[in-house]
């Protein structure tokens, strides 16, 4: 079961269009060559923004989209941004300055939850705008948004269709009527605000930081930097079957760690820093005591060459060679490096110097991901092109040894001030989840286990429906609830029954006393009678079941089970056991299960074999409020675990 279990990921991914105006008849084909020039140019032209930009999970890129239905023929991208969604808003950036750069461009983007856009303005949003209405009517053009509106009345704008537009109709619109679709000047500041800051928002996304990590990691890293960010997602995403690779490291060996300098972004970084792990002893990865100076280093190092020895594992050393020259046979790279020259990409550095080739590097790498992407077929997973970097990528590790007297210092962390469990309360709020304080260690110490039976009997006593669980609620989280029904029967009570259902003058005493004669009497028989029959019933069932658990209790099952201990005296004993008692069970006294201690061990015992990874009894703990101590109990088991 341990083997099977992976951790869930939400794949939050964003699209962007660009379309070109004015959308007159073309001819396909010269259609196309237009449209991937602007490519070229575009990218190109925002290079020295893009290429040092570390991505979470992939790269601002731009293809060709044939035209399709109502749908013409444009330029279209897509990134999936993970956890970091800053990647989301600075794309918002970027596609913002390219309208602006490029005046004859329109652009729309979404995600996952549409137009998202219009959900950070939506506090100052028209009212006729829904989400059922807002089809093809958010675009940036000229680098401002704009909203194409709805006419009040059928026909009242002869130039606005009173259904949602299709893209045709929307360009033709903005082409011809720029100013009335501007979005209002609250809609707008609403969306700048959340992008304020950039480009000079990249550096301060980033955070530096000393690692102790195997020489071929660092030769890696110095050419391609963004690669840290597959090796922490490949660790912070690991599941039981990855980790089998890291029992005996393969690719990156410990003996050969060397201290260096590591650019993440703070999402990456936090990630990296926030997971407890403890590699298995088989790996050869000691950890100095957390007391050392060089502690932090140690473990950040440690977990990343994890997350770059899972990448390399999961693929053949011996991958086709045509993914190795895709890129430098592409007939693009020569247009495209001239085009970096003549845009100063290269700041007038010498060709041979170590900055240049450096730049080089980058660039490559860029016009590998977003300007001339191969097919998926063609593609290079992370992990092929780390291989193939440590294959032709020359490296001497005493060279590599020498640097660690000059690294640049790290950067200050105290924005992280935070604990793993810190961290992931932070993280709860900012979802609009209460989550309860971090456990000290004198609470460690007196932790009350009852807390875990009582909110997991709180949890089954709770109504299942069609839509699941409730879970327990706090009393001021309670919903609100109306029952109409309840409301106007209380009134009725107050005031006295309704002129249509009743008239005063046709009750009076004797209808009373008629009512209390003898139908009321049966009535009160008949109830009694039924009383007696549950009473009986019942009594059957206790009885059947005590004579279950008499036959249960000397088979393997029932002998699994903790029973309460008899410290108290057996007449007490047999006051509390009397309903088996009375239900004719005979024979010996029973001990009775101790359900609480049951619960609690499986429990504790399902969330020790989750061996730190998310699971069922942490989710489920973790959704009703209780929050375990860490595990301080180190005796030795069977295999390693992994936390």
């Amino acid at each position: 079961m341990e083997e099977n279990m992976k951790l869930a990921t939400v794949e939050d991914t964003v699209e962007y269009h660009l379309f070109l105006i004015p959308d007159e008849p073309r001819d396909p084909e010269k259609h196309k060559e237009i449209l991937q020039k602007y490519i070229e140019r575009i990218m190109t032209q925002f290079a020295p923004l893009l290429v040092p930009y570390i991505w979470q999970n992939q790269p601002f890129n731009l293809k060709y989209k044939p035209g399709k239905g109502d749908v013409p023929a444009h330029m279209f991208g897509m990134t999936k941004f993970g956890d970091n969604i800053e990647d989301e808003w600075f794309i918002v950036y970027v596609v913002k300055q390219i309208t602006k750069e490029f005046p004859e461009l329109v652009a729309r983007i979404e995600d996952n939850d549409g137009e998202f856009l219009l959900i950070e303005a939506a506090d100052f949003l028209p009212k006729w705008l829904d989400p059922d209405n807002s089809a093809n009517r958010v675009f940036f053009h000229h680098g401002e948004l704009c909203i194409i509106p709805a006419p009040r009345k059928p026909g009242a704008v002869s130039w606005l269709p009173t259904t949602p537009p299709t893209i045709p109709q929307a360009l033709n619109i903005i082409s011809t009527h720029p100013e009335e679709i501007l979005a209002s000047e609250s809609i707008r500041a609403a969306v700048n605000r959340r992008i304020r800051g950039y480009p000079e928002k990249i550096q301060a996304s980033l955070h530096r930081a000393h690692c102790f990590l195997p020489a071929g990691i660092v030769a890696v890293l110095k050419q391609r930097p963004r690669l840290v960010a597959a090796g922490v997602q490949a660790f912070y995403l690991r599941d039981p079957i990855d980790l089998r690779a890291c029992r005996v490291f393969k690719t990156f060996l410990p003996e050969t760690r060397i201290m260096t300098s590591v650019t993440f972004t703070k999402c990456l970084y936090a990630q990296l820093a926030q997971q407890r792990f403890v590699p298995d002893r088989r790996s050869g990865y000691k950890m100095p005591p957390p007391s050392h100076p060089q502690y932090r280093a140690h473990e950040l190092g440690m977990k990343l060459a994890h997350g770059f020895e899972i990448l390399c594992s999961k693929c053949s050393p011996h991958f086709s060679d045509s993914k190795k020259s895709f890129m430098t046979t592409s007939p693009l790279w020569a247009g495209f490096l001239e085009s970096l020259k003549k845009n100063d990409y290269f700041k007038g550095l010498i060709e041979d110097s170590a900055q240049y080739q450096a730049r080089l590097e980058m660039a490559k790498n860029y016009f590998q991901l977003s300007v001339n992407r191969p097919e998926s077929s063609l593609a290079m997973s992370p992990g092929e092109e780390i291989l193939t970097l440590l294959q032709t990528l020359p490296f001497d590790i005493e060279e590599l040894k020498k640097e660690e007297a000059d690294l640049p210092p790290e950067d200050d962390d105290q924005w992280l001030d935070l604990s793993p469990d810190q961290l992931d309360q932070l993280l709860q709020e900012a979802a609009g989840k209460k989550e309860a304080e971090p456990i000290s260690k004198k609470e460690e110490q007196n932790y009350d286990l009852s807390q875990v039976s009582e909110s997991m009997k709180a949890f089954i006593s709770k109504v299942s429906t069609h839509k699941g669980a409730e879970l327990p609620r706090e009393p001021s989280e309670a919903p609100i609830t109306f029952d109409a029904d309840s409301f106007l029967n209380y009134f009725d009570k107050i005031l006295g029954p309704s002129p249509h259902e009743s008239d005063s003058d046709d009750l009076d005493e004797e209808d009373f006393e008629y009512l209390d004669s003898d139908d009321d009497l049966d009535l009160k028989t008949q109830e009694s009678g039924e009383e007696a029959s549950v009473k009986g019933t019942l009594h059957n069932l206790k009885s059947y079941m005590a004579q279950m658990d008499q036959e249960l209790a000397h088979t393997s099952i029932g002998k699994s089970f903790t029973t309460q201990k008899q410290m108290e005296p057996l007449s007490q004993t047999t006051n509390i056991s009397s309903d088996e008692e009375d239900s004719g069970a005979g024979g010996s006294v029973m001990t009775p299960v101790d359900v609480d201690l049951n619960l609690v061990s499986n429990i504790l015992e399902s969330y020790s074999s989750q061996a730190g990874l998310a699971g069922p009894a942490s989710n489920l703990l973790q959704s009703m409020g209780v929050q375990l101590p860490d595990n301080t109990d180190h005796r030795p088991t069977s295999k390693p675990t992994q936390d």
